[in-house]
């Protein structure tokens, strides 16, 4: 008993760790084993082994024109949301003005506010405005709630900056936008990089706000809902499962890149 409570004093964070992890990646887990079945039109129960479902993965109809929407909306959003959030985020974290502590309050106003909320209010003002429901509302419904997370994390990486970096490449003779393109921006560039792939993950992933406002333009996630109620499709997992690795690809070859950077210093 003893040599068991000394093992748990030891290790009792691995083992939440462990099963926490456990507990977020069953989800993922099940998704990806999945994608394997052979289960024609439902994909409810494990019914054998196949990898025609990853062979043809726009096997399921409409799967990948709803794909297709979800990344068009994704890749136009994260880039005009990446845009404006990284300008807001430099004007919060490096000058003083009137209604700036406003301003910081009200970035936080979209990731404090329900989605259904949010959902209901901006189909509310584009049905008032005249707008019908559609690609182009969802797209800009998509950029109002990804700005604030964009704002929030180039704004703590301009935070974390030594301003004696700029400092001393003034005193070098560089002027205000050498000193931004050779010093301010690449070591922006990261905290860039991570706002974009969380605004993107943001805008793919939503269902409440573009069920509201997409009319009827199918998204993916939208897709997926439909096709809960008679079994989501096995092509609709091998889907999930690719994104799931291509996100992961992605944040490791990132942080190999980040490792290599700072090795060469």
């Amino acid at each position: 008993m003893k040599k068991l409570t000394r093992w748990l004093s030891k290790n009792l964070i691995k083992v939440y760790a462990f099963l926490g992890f456990t507990y977020l990646f069953i989800p993922v887990f099940y998704t990806f084993a999945f994608s394997f079945n052979d289960s024609g039109r439902s994909n409810l129960v494990w019914k054998g082994f196949t990898l025609k479902n990853w062979k043809n993965p726009c096997g399921a109809p409409d799967i990948c024109m709803a794909l297709g929407n979800s990344l068009k909306i994704g890749l136009i959003s994260t880039i005009l949301a990446t845009i404006l959030g990284t300008l807001i985020a430099f004007a919060l974290g490096r000058y003083k003005f009137a209604g700036r502590s406003t301003t910081n309050l009200l970035i936080f106003l979209p990731m404090a506010t329900p989605e259904i909320v949010l959902g209901a209010s901006l189909l509310t003002m584009f049905l008032n405005l005249g707008i019908t429901p559609g690609l182009v509302p969802t797209i800009i419904a998509h950029v109002m709630f990804c700005i604030s997370f964009v704002v929030v994390t180039v704004k703590a990486r301009i935070a974390s900056l030594d301003p004696r970096l700029e400092q001393a490449a003034m005193d070098l003779y560089a002027n205000e936008w050498q000193t931004f393109r050779r010093v301010t921006l690449p070591l922006v560039a990261p905290g860039i990089a991570a706002a974009a792939l969380l605004s993107f993950s943001l805008s793919f992933d939503d269902f409440i706000i573009t069920n509201f406002n997409s009319g009827t333009v199918t998204t993916f996630p939208k897709f997926v809902y439909t096709a809960a109620a008679r079994g989501i499709p096995a092509q609709a997992n091998v889907i999930g499962s690719s994104m799931f690795f291509i996100a992961l690809i992605v944040v490791i070859a990132g942080q190999i890149l980040s490792n290599k950077r700072k090795a060469k210093i």
